[in-house]
């Protein structure tokens, strides 16, 4: 059975261990194993910075035992996807692994940056150089997220997937993640 590290902002939700069990439960449904982040124990530390440096050390292991990185690139804390998660794929593609990929969101990138960064009507904003209000260039290309991680998973031939939930159960709807599950599953046959 292949394994898929899961990455994704779900470890800060409250019911962090629920999710996680449940995106296994959901692996294993398809016939996968599922890593997930807290899956590893990571005893506290001297300080803070010790303890933090594990964890990193910890996921960053259960990458490289991973056969798939598996990333929720739904927006987190902002416009783009979580950081960490971002890294751990981005880790996963320098590590020659299979990357998929999934958002629970299908508003594009240009859209998110533009309503939170943007002045005035996107509408009238010249296209081919829309530019936020700090007149720095927001990309243009329709993507989902930044160009690179969708590029990413394009040139390592993964799967990327995007769908609308609703925005009350952004982070603990499953039904895209499963989809992307699925065809994972049909590509292994």
């Amino acid at each position: 059975m292949q394994t898929i590290y899961l990455a994704g902002p779900e470890v800060f939700l409250p019911n962090a261990e629920e999710i996680g069990e449940n995106k296994k439960s959901l692996c294993k449904k398809y016939g996968f194993i599922g890593l997930f982040p807290l899956d590893k124990v990571i005893t506290p530390q001297k300080t803070p910075i010790e303890t933090a440096l594990a964890i990193s050390e910890g996921n960053e292991l259960l990458v490289e035992r991973s056969d798939i990185v598996l990333a929720n690139l739904t927006p987190f804390r902002g416009t783009s996807a979580d950081a960490g998660t971002i890294y751990e794929l981005g880790l996963g593609r320098g590590l020659r692994k299979q990357l998929a990929a999934y958002s629970n969101t299908t508003t594009p990138f240009l859209e998110r940056v533009w309503r939170d960064y943007g002045q005035g009507s996107i509408e009238q904003a010249p296209k081919g150089d829309i530019r936020d209000r700090l007149n720095h260039k927001i990309e243009e290309f329709g993507l989902i997220d930044n160009l690179m991680l969708e590029g990413g998973i394009h040139l390592a031939n993964g799967l990327f997937l995007a769908g609308d939930v609703n925005n009350a159960y952004l982070y603990s709807d499953l039904s895209v993640f499963e989809a992307l599950l699925k065809k994972l599953a049909e590509q292994a046959l």
